[in-house]
């Protein structure tokens, strides 16, 4: 693999050294995503390694592409050693067992960036991912600026790599990270150049030192004038960053699917059991999405707050306080338990809207926050609730409009399960039933797959086609074949009940509450009750219950998916049925079933396809120049020959003649000399004589230009060593090096033989 004929490359060294000062840098900002630990020392002694490893081959003249493989081998070594050596041959070289320990070591990582709180815990698969992706940065840098001489595309690559994590998490601008960034940078492309300059001219010209004082009062304008500039708004609370949030527009899909849940908030109540906490209401339905309503608050501490909750005398009142503290949520959208009438606590600018008994914020987010909430629940019996109407009870009528559009499958569903009602109430409590009934399951799946993840009509109708979602489509459903009957209904977004952590503060039980408890239901309107809140979501949650003074003769609640143990509280599941009952749960925990070996599997192909894909490339674009040749492009026919004797690591320097290129090639690598002199007297012909005299130049004994560059391909490729062409097969050079660049005119031999 030494090539004592090679020429060594200048400022290698200093390249590298530049390199591993850019990749520091750059590595800073990343401590604000992720808490300092052994992965920073790992990475940077990593990266050191293989730039120092990468210097030391080049100084004995190994082919370019041999350092990089040399590299890569040892950077696999190294990752496996560390991180995978319990599954690795020897400790050190990957096993077909290394490649699911990748897979879960990948996912988990990614898992944890998506879904945790910067500064996240430098746990072992953050590290593996960190530690990989440093080695592999630091590989793919040494051949950018080192083989292919193109600096500031690796400076393009050290700034993003900076820039995400200070992007992701606001933050005073580091100084010193930054400097240390734009030295590095400026100090490769001046390295760079002065390395491609002969000893005789290489002195400081002007243009040179026009450059670095641009290069300086850059650096000297970002250091003093950022800080000048005005900062954004920074989060309330001592958990800025907060990772979870909630989307107004019912649109929960994608939060409901992250992995990895986290706690969003802590409850403590004077009642039994934990309360949903209500954050959004959306009433208004123009048949594409639900709207949350738009009406005015009030600041908090004036006017009526959010008044009195206005019932018939006889209906009985339960009246509770519920503290919440904010754990990892930033939202403007208060979480509250219903019917709030007082809060105290907050911190910053809020506003309250009586009409739905919400909080807003204006300009403040529950970061950190920490409140209570008085509550006035009304708490009818079973036979008010069937004596009150919805119906004809006067509220405004766009909790009753339905769109046009409306598919006549929601109406005639409707009309069919409340069959045979003598209330209102009975009505809603049939399709309640209904939809918690064993004609209905809960997926966070089905509805991605079969492309109703959404809220509309259209959505709604595939919904109860299929019937398989998650709450968004239980609510949506519920709430338009409701209004399709003429009762009122609105849509609320907010959390289901926590699970009760075990701990008690002042003799009240502390629940916690998960990101993955983001819900929305339904909530219907009864005159003299007000605003009820309904649960059908499939086997998630539990539906309300009503005390009766006698026996429930029509049924009205009973809930066979899952009765309620306590006939005045709600309880929470133990857990989202998705993590439960998921068939693709199942699988990942069977090692022994068919899905098991589908990471490896993947990641196989995925290798497999890397490995081939230079290959296909390269393929597609010889055809394409040869097809062009065939049509008369006598340079596209000469890229051929330059492209192959590149990809052979045969210098194709930019100074050299096609004659003299031509004529070293047959002497030294095997080349046809008919071929050669046949498409060296095309292509001087094409550069150089007059239009009238290149086809009289060519004899009916000549190849086509086509023809000769096929021959000289086919006899380079001969004359080479067996490894040399299957590198050129999988990894040809040509792809990133191309003809007239320092780079090609350096090659990897001087001869093939």
């Amino acid at each position: 693999m030494f090539r004592p004929d090679l020429p060594r490359r200048r400022g290698s060294a200093a390249l590298a050294l530049g390199i591993l000062v850019g990749l520091v840098a750059a590595i800073i900002p990343v401590t604000r995503v992720v808490s300092v630990g052994a992965w920073v020392v790992g990475g940077i002694a990593l990266a050191a390694v293989l730039l120092a490893v990468s210097v030391l081959l080049r100084r004995v003249r190994v082919p370019a592409l041999g350092v990089t493989l040399i590299e890569t081998a040892l950077w696999v070594m190294t990752i496996t050693a560390v991180f995978l050596h319990d599954s690795a041959w020897f400790a050190v070289v990957p096993s077909p067992e290394s490649l699911p320990a990748v897979s879960q070591l990948i996912s988990a990582a990614v898992q944890e960036i998506a879904t945790g709180a910067a500064p996240l815990a430098a746990s072992v698969p953050l590290s593996f991912f960190i530690v990989a992706a440093i080695g592999a940065l630091a590989i793919v840098l040494d051949h950018v600026v080192i083989t292919t001489r193109m600096p500031l595309l690796a400076a393009v690559a050290l700034v993003a790599v900076a820039l995400v994590p200070t992007i992701a998490v606001p933050a005073p601008m580091d100084v010193g990270a930054f400097v240390l960034l734009a030295v590095s940078v400026l100090f490769l492309l001046r390295t760079d150049t002065r390395t491609r300059l002969s000893a005789p001219t290489r002195r400081p010209s002007a243009a040179s030192a026009t450059a670095l004082a641009i290069g300086a009062v850059a650096v000297v304008v970002a250091v003093v004038l950022t800080p000048l500039l005005p900062a954004p708004g920074t989060r309330a609370g001592p958990v800025a960053g907060g990772t979870s949030g909630i989307d107004p527009t019912l649109r929960l899909g994608d939060d409901l699917r992250r992995p990895n849940p986290v706690e969003v908030l802590r409850v403590r109540t004077t009642g039994p059991g934990a309360p949903y906490l209500r954050a959004v209401t959306l009433s208004s339905f123009a048949g594409v999405v639900w709207r949350p309503d738009q009406a005015e608050a009030q600041p908090l501490g004036a006017g009526d707050g959010f008044g009195p909750v206005r019932t018939d005398p006889a209906v009985a009142r339960d009246e509770r306080e519920t503290i919440v503290e904010v754990e990892r949520l930033d939202t403007p959208y208060l979480p509250v338990p219903f019917p709030a009438t007082a809060i105290d606590g907050l911190t910053g600018e809020w506003g309250i809207v009586a009409e739905n008994r919400t909080v807003i914020g204006n300009g403040a987010d529950t970061s950190g926050q920490r409140y209570t909430v008085a509550v006035e629940a009304p708490d009818p019996s079973a036979e008010q609730m069937r004596a009150a109407p919805s119906r004809d009870s006067g509220i405004a009528p766009m909790y009753t409009e339905i769109p046009a559009e409306t598919p006549p499958l929601v109406l005639d569903l409707a009309r069919e399960v409340t069959a045979g009602t003598d209330s209102d109430f009975a009505a809603v409590a049939a399709l309640q039933r209904w939809f918690r009934s064993s004609e209905f399951g809960y997926s966070l799946s089905a509805p991605v797959d079969d492309g109703f993840d959404g809220a509309g009509v259209d959505a709604v109708e595939q919904f109860l086609i299929e019937r398989e979602g998650y709450c968004v489509h239980f609510a949506s459903a519920f709430a338009l074949m409701a209004r399709s009957l003429g009762i009122p209904t609105r849509i609320v977004i907010g959390y289901l009940p926590g699970l009760s952590t075990g701990d008690t503060i002042d003799d009240r039980i502390v629940y916690s509450v998960t990101s993955d408890q983001l819900h929305s239901w339904p909530e219907v309107y009864f005159e003299g009750i007000g605003w009820v809140g309904f649960e059908p979501t499939n086997s998630l949650g539990s539906p309300p219950t009503f005390a009766t003074t006698g026996n429930d003769p029509a049924g009205l609640l009973d809930d066979p998916a899952e009765p309620s143990a306590d006939p005045t509280t709600s309880s929470a599941p133990t857990a989202r049925p998705d993590t439960l009952d998921s068939p693709a749960l199942g699988e990942a925990q069977n090692s022994t079933g068919p899905g098991a070996a589908l990471p490896a599997l993947l990641i196989t192909a995925l290798i497999l396809w890397v490995l081939v894909s230079p290959a296909l490339v390269r393929e597609v674009w010889r055809r394409r120049q040869l097809a062009a040749a065939r049509a008369g492009d006598v340079g596209s026919a000469w890229t051929v020959v330059q492209d192959t004797a590149i990809d052979l690591g045969i210098p194709v320097p930019p100074s050299e003649s096609p004659r003299a290129f031509g004529a070293r090639i047959v002497s030294e690598h095997d080349a046809p000399a008919d071929a050669v002199g046949a498409l060296v007297s095309a292509i001087e012909r094409a550069s150089y004589a007059p239009a009238g005299f290149i086809a009289a130049g060519r004899t009916r004994s000549d190849p086509s230009p086509a023809e000769a560059a096929t021959t000289i391909r086919t006899a380079l490729q001969a004359s080479a060593p067996a490894p040399r062409r299957v590198l050129a097969a999988f990894a040809p050079r040509s792809l990133l090096i191309r003809p007239g660049s320092a780079a090609a005119g350096a090659g990897t031999t001087s001869r093939a033989r």
